[in-house]
């Protein structure tokens, strides 16, 4: 956690920087739009995965493991549920959404709607990825809940804004949260596989 707030400004001025370069300062408005979206979106697995740890972590110390694999089966369905949930609402209200900060003759209008619609992508993995760094916080494993969350705030991110936007251009930066996103799942997929035995969840 307190990795993902470092980097975070870093990661987003590389974005803007990125923006500048391909589209100026309506790309950088529309970007600051999607940031905003996702934001709230993400705010919904955080509070869920901060709520959930105490439970986690009394589990684990009572060596009720029947309790802590029922429990992590449970929240891994309902943060599916939620990804489901908030993928179908952000692609159909994306209009509404972006019409909030811009009026639909503004080119940042248009910026966001197509930024919205790749970055949309991204709230399949982020719900999975937020509550696997923090179910290993819980079980104070701290080494592998950080390096969950610098991989994905700023390692991925970096390669993706390295890498996307110098092939793809501005639907590189659109794609790199996504990808971003993506590769982290893969990290905490391993990492859960990993630890699976060693805490019996």
């Amino acid at each position: 956690e307190m990795a993902t707030t470092l980097v975070m400004g870093i990661i987003t001025m590389m974005i803007n920087g990125a923006m500048l370069y391909y589209v100026g300062e309506d790309g950088v408005a529309a970007v600051t739009i999607i940031t905003y979206i996702l934001v709230f979106a993400s705010s919904l697995y955080t509070g869920y995965s901060y709520g959930i740890a105490p439970m986690l972590s009394y589990y684990y110390g009572e060596e009720n493991y029947g309790k802590l694999k029922k429990l992590v089966s449970t929240s891994l369905k309902v943060i599916a549920v939620i990804s489901l949930v908030t993928v179908a609402a952000s692609f159909a209200a994306t209009k509404p959404l972006v019409s909030i900060f811009a009026r639909p003759d503004n080119p940042v209008y248009d910026l966001a709607i197509t930024g919205n619609r790749i970055c949309t992508l991204a709230l399949f993995f982020i719900g999975f990825n937020i509550f696997a760094s923090g179910m290993f916080t819980a079980l104070s494993n701290g080494i592998v809940s950080a390096i969950l969350a610098f991989s994905r705030s700023f390692v991925f991110m970096l390669i993706t804004m390295l890498i996307l936007p110098a092939v793809l251009g501005v639907t590189g930066i659109w794609l790199a949260t996504p990808v971003a996103e993506t590769m982290a799942m893969v990290l905490s997929v391993l990492m859960l596989v990993k630890y699976r035995k060693r805490y019996q969840y």
